[in-house]
């Protein structure tokens, strides 16, 4: 059997459990050839099938995301490390860069804080882009921090890029942060409890980067309020929100204080809140 002929029966027996079969197919059989998916398919399809595909493309039919078993995937413009410590970074979150890209036409944000960072592509995305900025991620798990100093390390900005151990459920927590900045982004968790969510998420995802309480905007209620403390004069904060959240923790954040708009992500759903600090009357 040839790869060409792998990959069709592969894509046939994908296609039940995924959205992108396909897709999903390419990428594990570049991964156990040792190449990338550009090279396979423009020189490979009548090689032999690599021995390790089965195995690779079992795991998938168990659910298991291709991230986590290639352990890698690709956010603005890097290639991140991922394992089931941190959530895959999606193309839905890169909304936040741009918005912050458009939040700052003139002068770059010196300094940029990112909460719950996981594997690190918030800040290492945003620092990718000003490469005069430094910047912090923080988040509560230390195996997340271990991917993110990984990928800090990889992606060549672990001189600009500090990665702390903070639990903002903990009171106190962002007194060892260290100033104020210019650029706050946040990707929290946002879920209901009891939403129901894919195989591959709720059985491979880590629970404590998805879930936020009975309405999803438990870490909202803490990490708002927060914002006084953390961002500098004229600064911005950028929060990721789930499609249907967009009043709710608008409202959060207009009672505290924030002006706020919304962008949308290329599905057209709410995806960035930006918040601005109301200045006085």
């Amino acid at each position: 059997m040839t790869i060409a002929d792998a990959l069709r029966d592969a894509a046939h027996r994908l296609a039940e459990i995924s959205d992108t079969p396909r897709l999903d197919a390419e990428l594990l059989m570049a991964d156990a050839l040792g190449t990338d998916r550009g090279a396979l398919l423009l020189h490979r399809m009548r090689d032999d099938v690599p021995s390790g595909f089965a195995a690779l493309l079992d795991r998938r039919l168990n659910h298991e995301p291709v991230a986590y078993i290639t352990g890698r995937q690709d956010f603005w413009t890097l290639t991140l490390g991922v394992s089931p410590a941190v959530l895959i970074p999606r193309s839905d979150s890169e909304t936040l860069i741009e918005a912050a890209i458009a939040a700052f036409p003139d002068d770059a944000p010196a300094r940029i804080l990112d909460l719950g960072t996981g594997s690190g592509a918030l800040l290492l995305a945003a620092l990718s882009h000003w490469p005069q900025a430094d910047g912090v991620g923080v988040d509560a798990s230390k195996p997340a921090l271990a991917v993110a100093r990984d990928n800090a390390q990889s992606c060549g900005l672990s001189d600009r890029a500090r990665i702390l151990h903070a639990d903002w459920r903990v009171p106190g927590w962002c007194d060892g942060i260290g100033g104020l900045f210019d650029l706050v982004l946040a990707n929290p968790p946002y879920i209901e409890t009891d939403a129901a969510l894919a195989r591959q998420v709720h059985a491979h995802e880590p629970h404590g980067a998805l879930f936020a309480g009975a309405d999803g905007l438990d870490d909202y209620r803490i990490l708002i309020p927060a914002l006084a403390a953390l961002l500098a004069p004229g600064g911005v904060a950028i929060f990721e929100i789930g499609a249907t959240q967009r009043l709710d923790v608008t409202a959060l954040a207009e009672a505290d204080g924030y002006d706020v708009e919304c962008r949308q992500d290329l599905a057209g759903h709410d995806r960035a809140l930006i918040l601005r600090a109301q200045r006085p009357a």
